[in-house]
């Protein structure tokens, strides 16, 4: 194998050491066991397009290798596969001021996007906690949603053109940043969400935006979560909202203690909403406000007087998932219409509650576009592998709750290996047989990210 990859890559590109397998060849899933047989990092096209043809040549896997923060085991290589890591096709490719239109290769990082935008009077909306390591390749492969989804959508419409290496060895250049472009079939938009098992994102046209306004941020404790979305609607009636996120007073113990935060009201309350939103919409977001607490849906609230003290709100939501490591959550990431919610978390409240009574469960997300974030803790007395094993017996059930409302078992995270038998629950069998014969068409012989996403 090492001889093989030798005639792409210089000795300095191409690592078999067992830390670096073990650190290249994981995410942030903790159920599965990296064990690649070695990681390569290509600097062109060229060597990606090389890396893919010997692949089908000597039959060998490839797994792609971002900044390795997803949850779903979708970057885990565990059956020998080699890791193609992007960490050195990090580079600025150009930009078009006129379109305003980056071409980045497939490594940048997220954050290094948003900071290349802000120094040009711009903006790249698609954020998340971990902007400052996930990479475009690997938002763009997951098709990466994050806190401000509710004004600027997901990653897939941020991507106005990409460059890609099918399994087959094949580059397909989509789009090539056109607005408009009425051709037949866009493969720009099978490859976004595909999770690498097409093929591999090399490069990519991401379109950039005019800044926001200057910001402002309401933390509101609510009594009950159907409160939560009556203050939605009373917010949206008069004021564009850039974030509306929640989270439960058991998610908020855990990041106040994790990073000795003050509580952002006086009292406590059962649920939280952080909204974010033009400084220019102050008096209709005060007006919003007041009729929250005249009909009783807000107990209390705060609004930020400054970008610190928005910054230590926005501490309180983003700093969640990190404070929650500590105690191994099994994680759930679903979505469900935005009117079906409140019945919705109700029947999964219960069923959570009987499935799992010894269990702390923490709820918190992006209410705002349908995405609840469902965290069970590990139990200090359990095994890690008895505690997984127990909640994915689990898991069926609350799928199936899913489905009955026609939602999605994954909602940003993606499938991966995690919820690839599961899948079912928000394809139908039509689907995945198509999804099966796409995965043959543009990789006849298997050698993309094996074993993810598709049953």
């Amino acid at each position: 194998m090492t001889e093989a990859l030798a005639t792409i890559f210089p000795p300095n590109r191409i690592t078999r050491d067992a830390e670096d397998l073990d650190h290249w060849g994981s995410d942030r899933t903790t159920a599965y066991r990296a064990a690649p047989s070695a990681v390569v990092f290509p600097e062109t096209l060229d060597e990606v397009v090389a890396l893919v043809r010997l692949a089908n040549a000597r039959a060998f896997a490839l797994v792609p290798s971002g900044g390795r923060t997803g949850l779903s085991g979708g970057a885990v290589a565990e059956r020998g596969e080699v890791v193609v890591s992007f960490d050195r096709m990090n580079r600025i490719l150009g930009f078009d001021p006129a379109e305003r239109l980056v071409r980045c290769q497939a490594g940048v990082a997220t954050g290094a996007l948003q900071a290349f935008a802000e120094e040009r009077g711009l903006f790249y909306p698609v954020d998340f906690a971990a902007s400052g390591s996930s990479q475009i390749g690997g938002n763009i492969a997951t098709n990466a949603g994050g806190i401000r989804v509710i004004r600027y959508g997901l990653t897939r419409d941020w991507i106005a053109g990409l460059t890609a290496v099918t399994g087959a060895g094949d580059v397909l250049r989509c789009n090539n940043g056109l607005v408009k472009n009425a051709t037949g079939y866009d493969f720009r938009h099978l490859l976004i969400g595909s999770e690498g098992t097409l093929g591999l994102v090399v490069e990519a046209d991401v379109r950039l935006a005019n800044p926001p306004q200057p910001q402002r941020v309401m933390v509101l404790g609510c009594s009950a979560f159907d409160a939560l979305m009556h203050v939605l609607g009373a917010f949206q009636q008069g004021v564009t909202l850039s974030a509306f996120e929640f989270f439960s007073d058991s998610a908020l113990a855990k990041v106040r203690a994790a990073r000795d935060l003050p509580p952002p009201l006086r009292d406590a309350c059962p649920f939280y909403a952080l909204l974010e939103f033009d400084e220019s919409a102050l008096d209709a977001a005060s007006r919003a406000f007041e009729r929250c607490l005249e009909r009783s849906w807000v107990a209390d609230g705060v609004l930020s007087q400054s970008d610190a003290q928005a910054a230590r709100l926005w501490a309180l939501r983003e700093g969640i998932s990190e404070s929650l490591a500590p105690h191994t959550p099994y994680k759930n990431d679903l979505s469900v219409r935005l009117s079906d919610m409140p019945k919705f978390l109700e029947a999964a409240d219960a069923l959570i509650s009987q499935a799992y009574p010894e269990f702390e469960v923490c709820w918190y997300g992006h209410i705002g576009d349908g995405n609840l974030h469902l965290n069970i803790l590990k139990p200090s007395g359990w095994s890690e592998p008895e505690f997984r094993a127990h909640c994915h017996r689990v898991s069926p059930e609350l799928f199936k709750l899913v489905a009955e409302y026609s939602g999605s078992i994954s909602a940003e995270h993606g499938v991966g290996l995690l919820k690839r038998e599961f899948l079912g629950y928000s394809r139908s069998p039509e689907e995945v047989a198509l999804m099966r014969g796409l995965k043959r068409t543009f990789d006849p012989n298997g050698v993309m990210n094996p074993r993810k996403l598709i049953p």
